[in-house]
């Protein structure tokens, strides 16, 4: 998923005046890590095609396989470097750095079919298509595990992350820290912050506790004191085009990234297309889809889905019906009453997880309310039996809410279904949230469930209302399974 800031990186069309310095000890690790790592794969991979392929029987004819193997693996780390698979400005953010990889794997791979039929080398097709396929894979899983491991070390403060100097007026600073704050894992650590001439004065050494290292006119001066690899320009009347020009030409050379941090917040890549008009790259954003032929895909793969869910996890539903039925008195389904698109009330199906009369208790443990906002939650809720504790660590209580997506009143992802008394308190931009169906796992599930502040609830549900897409689906029900595993706010 994307983060809530979008960062562009600006780049000088001219040559730099002096070499960069060296990169920094962390990130070149990190980098050689990749290198590594993916030889490790390639040559895993190519093993595996020549194995399956061939088997124990050495393959017959004059192709060397002993020096086509090690060739393709050379190929095809040199198609990685070339798709810039290694650059700093990609590992590590977003999905560029797996579109790449990927990319970089089918360009090798047409080219060698081409060259090999254009020049009859006799290299097995069976051997190259196994290769290809699982080193493809093999790269993404690794890469994919590599970050994962980099965004917690940056969440503990000990991966390589960017140190950031942010520049702009002070409410846009402040906003944008916050922002790269709330995701600590996406690298950019604040450390210092420039503001306009007129402002320094009435504030003071301190924007918060980000320290305000100067004015406007020594940002290069500034961001070298502190060590910054990266200016950040939020927005600012004081700060224009012919400035930002400026700017960018004195940064040449120093080894420090420029980077425009717009206005316009959660939204998605993909939503977001730039395009030159007159010297100018203008940022046209997309209106989100609610409607159309990716709407149909999407709810017939709901529906698909759930239907072959339930008839595999038929025995499992039978199990905890009993196991639910035998730990304490009451029904063993629990049917609330819940919002779902464009307003319309469901009744959603769960497995009881509180004794019967849980409704009559929450009077007396509303002020052992441990959330905020509008909903109730309590890590040690007393109304919550020894099965449903159980299952609620494990979500398996929401598994009957596969009738619901079977019904078409729920999807598979979507935002969290909310109470009607929620959303008479709902302004308008909470509403939003109702103009697509509520999902059984959303941004909500994988991010930290109960753990969620109401705030961070609302934006990541709001973000998945702009933004959805079919892949993204795909990496939310990914991701759901590693937040279930973990029981991540799960109580």
């Amino acid at each position: 998923m994307t983060s809530a800031t979008l960062l562009t990186p600006v780049r000088s069309s001219s040559q730099p005046h002096n070499p960069p310095p060296p990169v920094r000890t962390d990130q070149r690790t990190y980098i050689r890590t990749l290198v590594v790592l993916d030889t490790v794969v390639l040559a895993v991979a190519v093993l595996v095609g020549y194995a399956v392929r061939f088997g124990e029987a050495a393959p017959r004819g004059p192709v060397p396989y002993v020096l086509v193997a090690p060739a393709l693996v050379l190929a095809w780390l040199i198609s990685l470097k070339a798709l810039r698979c290694y650059d700093d400005r990609v590992v590590g953010y977003g999905a560029d750095e797996y579109r790449r990889v990927s990319m970089a794997s089918l360009r090798l791979a047409g080219a060698t079919a081409i060259a090999g039929y254009v020049a009859d080398v006799g290299v097995s097709r069976g051997f190259l298509a196994i290769s290809f396929a699982v080193g493809t894979i093999g790269l993404e899983v690794a890469r994919f595990a590599a970050r994962k491991r980099l965004h917690r070390a940056r969440s503990q403060g000990l991966g390589w992350s960017r140190r950031v100097l942010v520049v702009g007026d002070t409410a846009h600073v402040l906003e944008l820290v916050h922002t790269l704050r709330r995701e600590p894992y996406a690298g950019y650590h604040v450390v210092g912050a420039c503001i306009p001439d007129a402002l320094l004065a009435p504030v003071a050494q301190r924007l918060g506790d980000v320290p305000v290292v100067g004015s406007f006119r020594a940002i290069p001066e500034a961001a070298a004191a502190i060590g910054a690899d990266t200016v950040a320009v939020t927005a600012c009347g004081e700060l224009t085009a012919t400035r930002l020009r400026r700017l960018g030409w004195q940064l040449e050379g120093t080894g420090v990234d420029l980077v425009l941090a717009p206005a316009l917040t959660d939204v998605a890549g993909p939503r977001i297309h730039t395009r030159p008009v007159a010297g100018l790259p203008l940022i046209h954003v997309e209106a989100p889809e609610f409607r159309g032929v990716r709407k149909l895909v999407k709810g017939f793969v709901d529906r698909s889905v759930s239907l072959v869910a339930l008839a595999l996890l038929l025995p499992l539903l039978v199990v905890i019906a009993l196991a639910v039925k035998l730990d304490s008195r009451g029904p063993v389904l629990f049917r609330q009453t819940r919002v779902g698109q464009g307003g319309k009330e469901f009744g959603v199906f769960k497995f009881r997880t509180m004794v019967v009369n849980a409704d009559a208790l929450l009077a007396e443990l509303a002020s052992r309310n441990e959330t905020d906002g509008l909903l109730f939650k309590m890590r040690d809720d007393p109304r919550v039996t020894r099965i449903g504790r159980l299952l609620r660590k494990w979500s398996l209580d929401e598994l009957p809410q596969l009738v619901n997506v079977l019904l078409g009143q729920m999807s598979l992802v979507g935002p969290r279904p909310p109470l009607p008394s929620e959303v008479a308190r709902y302004d308008g931009d909470v509403a939003r949230r109702l103009l697509v169906k509520p999902g059984m796992t959303g941004l909500w599930q994988v991010s930290g469930r109960s753990d969620l502040s109401w705030e961070d609830g609302i934006r990541l549900d709001l973000y998945y209302v702009e933004n959805w897409s079919l892949a993204a689906d795909l990496t939310i029900l990914w991701k759901t399974i590693g937040a279930v595993v973990n029981s991540r706010g799960a109580y």
